[in-house]
């Protein structure tokens, strides 16, 4: 990626990084990442993504994530599909993006749903990874025995490097409001069912957080047209676990609806 740029909205001050495309008139890749996540945790695949796909990539940390303005604690129930599609939407009209994809992984594929059902007509598709659109109980024990597992081990602590004086409310806003009673009734079946752009889910076929529901229930609830797939030898995070397969999976989305030509795509490196 390149370097950190810094986006001041209304709300909160956003760190930012983005890579240019290769050639005019491409879509910009959106990445929004996942619950304990920020720019950082992208790793190599953003510059992978955009060397594959030719497109424009831009990565941010959401507020509360990396080093982007702390986030106000307890975090509210409707954090995924009111409060962090607002920022987006901010986000995307403060960089005055036109013409993007978004990218999410986890609570970032949530996110991406959530805003995809307001029907901005900049967004011109959706990449599922390992979306959540309700609680399940493999949900739920996934995040208790992260919990415990970060809590007795020095794992949480490593994770400072990536989100400083945000930590607590990083870890704390995910394990503790997923586990809420009250977030147990959340899902976003409204706003699947006013989805319309060509939509791209996928999964692990191990994903300790999910089961097949997931994408069944994305599948079914979407008014526009919806692709999915389970992959193999993979669990919750298929751009590290599964890096070649999901590389693949995003160029052909991306040229079957016209967003890229098919033999602009790049070769795949080995992921």
């Amino acid at each position: 990626m390149h370097d950190v740029e810094w986006l001041d909205l209304a709300h909160a001050r956003l760190e930012y990084q983005q890579i240019p495309a290769r050639a005019a008139g491409l879509p910009t890749l959106v990445l929004l990442h996942e619950a304990l996540g920020g720019i950082a945790h992208w790793k190599d695949f953003p510059r992978q993504l955009a060397e594959h796909s030719g497109c424009a990539v831009l990565a941010y940390s959401r507020q509360g994530h990396g080093r982007s303005s702390p986030a106000p604690q307890p975090r509210p129930l409707d954090y995924l599909s009111v409060g962090c599609p607002d920022e987006l939407g901010a986000l995307l009209e403060a960089l005055d993006l036109r013409n993007v994809v978004l990218v999410g992984h986890s609570d970032g594929a949530s996110i991406a749903l959530a805003y995809a059902a307001r029907n901005d007509p900049r967004v011109l598709g959706v990449v599922a990874m390992a979306p959540h659109v309700i609680v399940e109980e493999a949900t739920l024990a996934g995040i208790r025995a992260a919990d415990a597992h970060f809590s007795n081990s020095d794992l949480l602590e490593r994770l400072r490097v990536y989100h400083g004086a945000n930590l607590e409310g990083v870890f704390h806003g995910w394990v503790d409001t997923w586990q809420q009673p009250e977030f147990a009734a959340w899902n976003l079946d409204r706003e699947l069912a006013q989805i319309r752009v060509p939509l791209l889910a996928f999964q692990g076929e191990g994903d300790q957080y999910a089961t097949a529901e997931q994408l069944a229930r994305i599948a079914r609830g979407v008014a526009g047209p919806c692709r999915t797939a389970l992959l193999g030898d993979c669990r919750h995070i298929p751009h590290r676990e599964a890096g070649a397969a999901t590389l693949r999976l995003i160029g052909e989305f991306l040229a079957q609806n016209g967003l890229v030509a098919a033999e602009a795509l790049g070769a795949m490196e080995p992921v």
